[in-house]
């Protein structure tokens, strides 16, 4: 190993996104132009202050992707209505250019979402077309490609299947296109088994079942996931963390959200909102140490606010002497303003792991995630500041090492 910090890479670093036509994916587009132009400064990007870390620069990345709606990404981000006039314009010609690839169709697993009829392929049909796309975009770029999934959020399931548990099993339902592999899944196999890294940015099932999982560590690719921490559940690993520092005891926590994008549409439907709460309930019990009994968590549908959500907390605390006090928390933010910096940061710390030959959960990526996935499939820690002290820790680690390789994933 090199006692100094090996160059940095200036290869372009291609993000294929599962969902790019959606308000995030968009966001994160168009964001990344105006960077590249000087028109815009990195705020709100975590990392863009570590200027000596062997991240690839925000001027480097390159996008495709696929999505179930077939509008240009200029008229997509204008329908979206999540970055003003201006900056739209200032970057128009390059993204009425980008279109997005059609994405796989189940309307099962993403009811009110699904834009015209199932994909017909089979399993291994649609992973093989989605790996040949990743291959040719690594082509056409000359560098690597990560994928990140910013899709609306698909139905729940029962991860208990025994066709979840092993290798062999999953890859007998794949076989036999079994309804039980969600178009999740079939994006993350298709990685996993091409080398490439893969990000869930959604509170959907897909590499975080055990076979997955086990696929990824027995093929070295880096894999993160899941359901974006930005808003609402962000600022709980923040505020529950120093209640319990101040040992006041948590009675209550209501918690309320409205919003009206088409990822708010999604989870009208009962099976997808499931997802998104199940991504939500853990976060308290592992920041206080306590299960908090009275902890309330509901998303409503509000189609006026578009992607200006609002997320209201209401916490009741006990304090010293037994005197009860209340804290009210009134998040009014943009989700896609929150969002999309971190699926790009998210991808440039697995294109990191995978340089240097970090494969498997990339579990020092937890900060930016409400479920992060571990190893084992263990609880996580939730407390924000000891998320971010890990990974500041896990990047520093591997900017000293070499890269392993330089090529394509693909």
């Amino acid at each position: 190993m090199s006692n100094n910090p090996p160059a940095h890479s200036t290869a372009p670093l291609g993000i294929a996104i599962i969902g790019l036509g959606g308000a995030v994916a968009t966001t994160a587009v168009a964001g990344s132009l105006l960077l590249r132009k000087g028109l815009q400064r990195p705020v709100g990007l975590p990392l863009a202050e570590f200027d000596h870390l062997d991240l690839v620069d925000y001027a480097n990345l390159r996008f495709t992707g696929w999505d179930l709606y077939q509008d240009d990404l200029y008229q997509a981000a204008a329908h979206h209505k999540v970055l003003d006039r201006e900056q739209l314009e200032a970057v128009r010609e390059e993204l009425s250019a980008m279109y997005p690839l059609p994405a796989i169709r189940k309307e099962s697993y993403c009811e009110g979402v699904v834009n015209g009829a199932d994909s017909t392929e089979s399993h291994r049909e649609l992973i093989a077309t989605i790996q040949q796309q990743i291959a040719d975009f690594g082509r056409e770029i000359s560098g690597n490609v990560v994928v990140i999934n910013l899709a609306s959020t698909e139905s729940a399931l029962d991860l208990t299947e025994e066709k979840y548990q092993s290798i062999a099993a999953f890859e007998e339902a794949l076989d036999g296109g079994h309804a039980c592999i969600s178009p999740a899944m079939l994006y993350a196999y298709a990685c996993i088994t091409s080398g490439t890294p893969y990000g869930n940015f959604t509170p959907s099932v897909a590499a975080d079942v055990p076979a997955l999982r086990m696929l990824a560590a027995e093929r070295n690719v880096p894999i993160a996931g899941k359901d974006g921490k930005t808003g609402q559940t962000f600022l709980k690993t923040v505020v529950a963390p120093a209640l319990r520092a101040r040992a006041l005891e948590v009675d209550g926590w209501f918690s309320t959200n409205i919003l009206g994008n088409r990822d708010g549409e999604a989870l009208r439907k009962p099976k997808s909102l499931l997802n998104k709460i199940n991504t939500k309930g853990d976060v308290l019990t592992s920041c206080l140490g306590y299960e908090v009994e009275n902890h309330v968590v509901k998303i409503n549908y509000y189609k006026p606010r578009g992607d200006n959500k609002e997320a209201w907390d209401n916490i009741d605390v006990t304090g010293f002497l037994g005197h009860p006090m209340q804290i009210k928390v009134n998040f009014l933010c943009k989700d896609s303003i929150l969002a999309a910096p971190l699926a790009l940061e998210i991808a440039r710390c697995l294109d990191l792991a995978r340089r240097k030959g970090r494969g498997g959960v990339a579990e020092s990526l937890g900060v930016f995630f409400k479920a992060p996935m571990t190893p084992d499939g263990g609880a996580p820690n939730h407390n924000f500041t000891e998320q971010q002290i890990e990974l500041l820790r896990w990047l520093e680690e591997l900017n000293v090492l070499e890269p392993v390789q330089e090529t394509a994933a693909v």
